[in-house]
């Protein structure tokens, strides 16, 4: 069966969801051990989050790109993330679902979050024919992420490597064995760049 080209993908409770992202050490790893951001994340900047791992690997060279050496599983409130997708708006316009482009200027404006659909990763990260989900989050969704819905962090680069390794040796299903279970999760309302329904 093949997957919805638009879907949320996850490792998810029902109260919790895991988004990955990668950092260089002096960020990555006091987070890592303190189970919240150092005073060195700026608040102020957008920041990305990705529920796919595989995605994630593909960002980040399965955490040998530099700066991104460190690579963190967030575990956020699934109310959190549900919110910024409320809030989110896509970060690129796309005729048809924005009445015209000020529209969605405007739109980017005032939304504290954006939503980009890039193509999922197989374990080689080649692209696939469906789409895995990016959240951007800036101003008081940025805050928000740090300072209310962040619930665990776990440095999964070992977990990187790892399976990495277990790739380049030629063993894919081993590989597959330790990825991360993801889940569609039920719409939660993410800006879609297609009409519902297509």
């Amino acid at each position: 069966m093949t997957a919805p080209q638009y879907e949320i993908r996850a490792q998810h409770t029902d109260s919790t969801v895991t988004v990955y992202q990668a950092y260089r050490p002096a960020i990555g790893l006091p987070t890592a051990r303190d189970g919240r951001f150092p005073p060195a994340w700026k608040r102020d900047r957008m920041t990305w989050i990705k529920p796919s791992f595989l995605w994630m690997m593909y960002r980040c060279g399965w955490g040998t790109k530099e700066g991104q050496e460190t690579v963190l599983a967030v575990e956020i409130t699934r109310e959190g993330f549900a919110w910024a997708l409320e809030n989110a708006e896509l970060s690129h316009y796309v005729r048809g679902v924005h009445p015209d482009r000020a529209a969605w200027q405007r739109g980017m404006r005032r939304s504290p979050a954006r939503v980009q659909w890039d193509p999922e990763r197989d374990l080689r990260l080649n692209p696939l024919p469906y789409r895995s989900l990016q959240l951007g989050l800036s101003g008081e969704a940025a805050r928000r992420y740090a300072d209310e819905w962040l619930v665990s962090v776990r440095d999964v680069t070992p977990l990187a490597r790892e399976i990495h390794g277990l790739v380049r040796a030629g063993d894919l299903e081993g590989a597959a064995r330790l990825l991360p279970e993801e889940n569609p999760l039920p719409d939660l309302g993410a800006p879609l760049p297609v009409a519902a329904g297509r």
